[in-house]
């Protein structure tokens, strides 16, 4: 069967903290048609903020194809879009000086140039900053990375990006790094403890949108009790919710249903 769903880190991750009940606006970009409108009614209906969505008619909407047997395996084509083209003047700098937070989702192509300039922004405005690189960063940006990661306040990466990295990613100045490990669960370290979390006994419909789950989740727990145990619950709670729908919104929770997770 296909199924089309809006999608996306960036959009993800906003109608979790939405949905949570935080003050949240999108930045992104889509082309002008119907997969960009598709994506800004998903956006609206979770109540996130769109006074900063973009849409042009120059390029089209980003769009993957996902090929998924259910729980295991993925196949993911990805067709580079608007998005992947974002550059600094696509950015109202003076309208985001008092926000508390940065998400930044990860970046590819062209849009990769934005993360430098954002993170120094937010250091310059006192605004925290939670960082999950592309792979593509990774590998063609990794200098740079290692910079911008000092600077970092919660810093998102997968088994996979993980190991691209290297151990020492501990040591690079980031306040907390959370790594997750598909049915291993996940390790985050705040600077002096290790915690770990093992995942929910649940039966997986679906994993796209998961890792963005989990991100959103623990950044969205420390913002609302600032306790890392609980934001740990949440990051995996609303993963694991995430996976018993198919689509990478769907299963997301909404304020005080983790308390439904045991």
């Amino acid at each position: 069967d296909w199924q089309i769903f809006s999608g996306g880190g960036g959009a993800n991750t906003a109608c979790t903290f939405a949905l949570q009940g935080l003050k949240t606006a999108y930045y992104g970009m889509v082309g002008n048609d119907y997969f960009g409108q598709l994506n800004k009614q998903d956006l609206k209906s979770r109540g996130v903020d769109l006074r900063f969505f973009n849409k042009v008619n120059d390029r089209q909407t980003a769009l993957s194809v996902v090929l998924s047997s259910g729980q295991n395996d993925r196949l993911i084509f990805v067709g580079p879009g608007a998005c992947h083209f974002q550059t600094e003047k696509d950015i109202v700098w003076s309208k985001i000086k008092k926000t508390k937070w940065f998400y930044i989702a990860p970046l590819h192509h062209q849009a990769c140039n934005l993360l430098k300039p954002l993170v120094d922004f937010a250091v310059e405005n006192k605004i925290k900053v939670a960082l999950n690189p592309s792979e593509f960063q990774i590998k063609n940006k990794k200098d740079e990375l290692k910079q911008i990661i000092a600077k970092v306040d919660v810093l998102l990466l997968n088994s996979d990006e993980a190991s691209l990295l290297g151990e020492e990613i501990y040591s690079w100045g980031a306040k907390l790094v959370a790594v997750t490990g598909g049915e291993k669960g996940a390790t985050i370290f705040d600077g002096s403890n290790f915690y770990t979390a093992g995942i929910f006994p649940i039966e997986a419909i679906e994993r796209t949108g998961a890792g963005d789950a989990f991100g959103s989740g623990l950044v969205a727990g420390l913002l609302l009790k600032n306790d890392i145990k609980y934001a740990i619950r949440l990051a995996m709670a609303n993963s694991a919710s995430c996976l018993k729908e198919v689509g990478a919104k769907n299963g997301l929770l909404k304020k005080s249903e983790v308390e439904k997770w045991p």
